[in-house]
C-alpha cells in the first residue's frame, strides 16, 4: 500500500512541476508579447509622431479614446500587424492604403474610412462591440 502512495505522490509532484513550468512559459510568452507590442507602438520617428498628432488633432478626447480602443483590439497597436488582406494598426484592407503602409498613411486612411462609414470613432467602436469588426 505504501508503494502505491509513493507512486501516487510522485505522479502528483511530476504533474505539479509540469503544470508549474507550463504556467511559467505561458507567463513569459505573454510578457514577451507585451514588450513587443509596446516596442511596435513606439518605433516611430519624431517627424512621424508629429504628423500623426496633427492628423488626430481634430478628434475630441472621446473620439481619440475610441480610436485607441479599436487599435488595441485590431492589432495591439502594431502598425505592422497582418491578417490576410488586412494590414496595420487598424486592420485596413491593403487596397485602401494604396501601397503606402506607413504609420502616417494608416492614421489618415483610418480617419477617412471611419468618417465615411460611421461618421465618428465612437460609432465605429459601438459597431465593433456588437460585431467584433468595424
Amino acid at each position: 500500500m505504501s508503494k502505491l502512495k509513493i507512486k501516487f505522490a510522485t505522479l502528483l509532484l511530476l504533474f505539479g512541476f509540469a503544470f508549474g513550468m507550463a504556467t511559467d512559459v505561458t507567463s513569459s510568452l505573454t510578457n514577451q508579447e507585451t514588450t513587443t507590442t509596446a516596442q511596435a507602438a513606439t518605433k516611430l520617428s519624431a517627424s512621424q509622431k508629429k504628423q500623426i498628432t496633427k492628423i488626430n488633432s481634430g478628434l475630441s478626447k472621446k473620439q481619440k479614446a475610441a480610436k485607441k480602443w479599436i487599435a488595441f483590439r485590431e492589432s495591439r497597436y502594431s502598425y505592422k500587424a497582418r491578417n490576410g488582406n488586412c494590414y496595420g494598426r487598424y486592420q485596413l484592407l491593403k487596397s485602401y492604403l494604396h501601397g503606402d503602409l506607413s504609420a502616417v498613411n494608416q492614421e489618415k486612411t483610418a480617419n477617412k474610412y471611419v468618417k465615411n462609414r460611421y461618421k465618428t470613432w465612437t460609432k465605429a467602436k459601438s459597431f465593433w462591440q456588437h460585431h467584433h469588426w468595424y
